[in-house]
């Protein structure tokens, strides 16, 4: 698997980023939907990275710089036909050695609440994230969870 730094202007990282948006709004209402579509992504502050095998997509992931020692995960998406072989572990760890890289000393997330979050939060957890209040712009909302870890 290769990990890379992606300028979100291929066609399998825009079909990925389409579908991880269509899920997340048929996931939760409209003020609740936190997922960035590509312009979103595009921001300065977004470091997006993706990983593949060859030349297919496995999935894909963002930092957003919150401050200088504050980043948060943004966009996990693992492509349908690579669920469950460790994709998001993998892009998951590659960001958090970026962020302590960058000095971080905190790397948080906003994630769903529903059951078909439990697999990302447990995911999350593995990797030492734990539940926090809202962080950044984010205020308490039923269809969110927030996670932080100190690193």
């Amino acid at each position: 698997m290769e990990i890379r730094i992606d300028d979100l202007t291929g066609d399998q990282i825009i079909a990925l980023i389409a579908e991880h948006v269509r899920s997340m709004a048929e996931q939760s209402p409209e003020e609740s939907m936190h997922a960035l579509n590509l312009d979103g992504l595009k921001q300065p502050e977004i470091t997006f990275w993706s990983a593949w095998q060859e030349d297919e997509l496995l999935g894909c992931g963002a930092i957003k710089e919150l401050d200088a020692e504050h980043g948060e995960i943004k966009s996990m998406r693992t492509s349908k036909k690579h669920l469950r072989k460790g994709v998001a572990k993998r892009l998951l760890v590659h960001m958090i050695e970026e962020a302590k890289k960058r000095g971080y000393v905190r790397l948080s997330l906003e994630t769903g609440s529903l059951e078909s979050f439990k697999p990302a939060m447990k995911l999350y957890e593995s990797l030492g994230f734990e539940e926090c209040e809202p962080f950044s712009d984010y205020i308490l909302d039923p269809y969110s969870v927030y996670m932080t870890k100190a690193l």
